[in-house]
C-alpha cells in the first residue's frame, strides 16, 4: 500500500479530530459529533480500514450512524449533555471566570449549544432494538 504525504496528512488530521471528539464526550463545551464527522471524512479519503473501524466502533459509531441516517439523538444523551453543559457553565461562571464579559460569553455559548442540541430530532429506541443495532 502506497503512503503519500496527502494520505498521511489526512490520517493525522483524522486522528486529531478523533481525539478532539473523544475530549468532547467529557467536555461539554467541545462538540463531539462534528469532530467525529471530520475524522470520518479524513479517514474515508485516506484509509478505508480506519473509516470502517470508526463507523463500526461501539463508542463512536452510533454518533456517526445516527447523524448520517438523520435518526436523531437519544433522549438520555440529550439530557446528560445538557446537564453536564450547564453544570460546567455554572461552575465556570461562579468559580473560574472573572469579569462580567467572560461570564456573559460563557452563558451565551451554553445557550447556543443548548439550542443546537435541542434542534436535533429525538431518537426513540425500543427495547431489544438497541442491542440489534450494535451488532
Amino acid at each position: 500500500m502506497r503512503f503519500s504525504i496527502a494520505r498521511l496528512g489526512l490520517i493525522f488530521l483524522g486522528s486529531l479530530f478523533l481525539g478532539l471528539g473523544i475530549l468532547g464526550i467529557f467536555l461539554p463545551i467541545l462538540p463531539t459529533t462534528p469532530f467525529l464527522l471530520l475524522a470520518a471524512v479524513c479517514f474515508a479519503r485516506s484509509s478505508k480500514k480506519l473509516y470502517e473501524w470508526l463507523l463500526n466502533n461501539r463508542w463512536f459509531g452510533g454518533y456517526l450512524r445516527n447523524y448520517r441516517e438523520g435518526e436523531g439523538i437519544p433522549l438520555k444523551v440529550k439530557i446528560a449533555s445538557l446537564a453536564l453543559l450547564w453544570m460546567a457553565i455554572v461552575y465556570s461562571t461562579v468559580f473560574v471566570a472573572s469579569g462580567f464579559l467572560v461570564r456573559l460569553i460563557l452563558v451565551l455559548i451554553a445557550i447556543c449549544v443548548t439550542i443546537h442540541i435541542l434542534s436535533f430530532k429525538t431518537l426513540r429506541v425500543r427495547k431489544g432494538l438497541e442491542e440489534n443495532r450494535r451488532e
